[in-house]
């Protein structure tokens, strides 16, 4: 079969969304191509993501902090919206001193070398009281897809310490249309549009291009994994058998 998608296009482009056209694709290829890239995008993308925190004064998250108007419940679903780029490192700690009334933001936070905050606007807290201090750990990773909070909990944390679930992926939202366009004297032929924003760690070109990756990647191993021998096992192993009927008196007839 002889491939003939070309290079895909950016048609559209705004702030941390594009859509992609990719075409000709042969009849159905659309639909193929279309699913599978976006499953990677949705699920297999690698982005960096706050996992645990310490807070001062706090014992676990159904805390209240003095002089913050958030309990500690919403303090971490805020950080859950902050954006995280690590470079050259897979895991840091970012800190948070702040005292005197105020908003709190994500651009107060400082991060070491090789950590940028993507959303600096993003509010963390409000501090009440003039004389309240609000002081925090943040520990960030990087990582692929979601991590929920008890395979954090599986590892030994300190006093004080409290794991998050954890939403990795970079990538918010993917859809995909199909349209058929003619090529030659056929008109089934398919053009794939590829709708993906971003949450701004990277760019929709770049997700794109990582999704491409990892499916060339997959299906290479199984292209390379030899010869494709059958294994002889039992001719009645890895069948699934058809559920037995029960066998009843025949019903009479009125």
């Amino acid at each position: 079969m002889e491939i003939l998608v070309g290079e895909p296009k950016v048609v559209h482009y705004e702030k941390n969304r594009a859509v992609f056209e990719i075409s000709p694709l042969y009849a159905g290829y659309g639909v193929t191509l279309g699913n599978s890239l976006r499953r990677v995008l949705l699920s297999s993308m690698e982005g960096a993501a706050a996992v645990k925190i310490k807070i001062d004064g706090v014992a676990h998250e159904f805390s209240t902090v003095n002089g913050v108007l958030e309990d500690v419940v919403d303090i971490i679903l805020n950080l859950k919206k902050i954006r995280f780029k690590l470079s050259g490192v897979d895991s840091a700690k970012v800190t948070l001193n702040a005292k005197g009334e105020k908003e709190i933001h994500a651009g107060d936070l400082k991060a070491p070398f090789g950590v940028e905050v993507v959303n600096p606007d993003q509010i963390i807290a409000t501090i009440t009281d003039k004389k309240a201090e609000f002081n925090m750990e943040i520990e960030v990773e990087r990582g692929i897809g979601y991590m929920p909070v008890e395979q954090k909990q599986k590892e030994k944390l300190s006093v004080g310490e409290i794991a998050i679930d954890a939403i990795f992926n970079p990538v918010r939202k993917v859809s995909f249309r199909v349209e058929n366009i003619r090529v030659g004297e056929r008109t089934d032929f398919n053009k794939l549009f590829v709708d993906v924003e971003t949450d701004g760690s990277i760019t929709p070109q770049e997700a794109l291009k990582r999704a491409v990756g990892i499916l060339m990647e997959q299906f290479k191993a199984v292209g390379e994994s030899g010869s494709l021998q059958i294994e002889e096992k039992s001719s009645t192993e890895g069948v699934v058998e058809a559920p037995k009927r029960k066998r009843g008196r025949p019903r009479k007839e009125k």
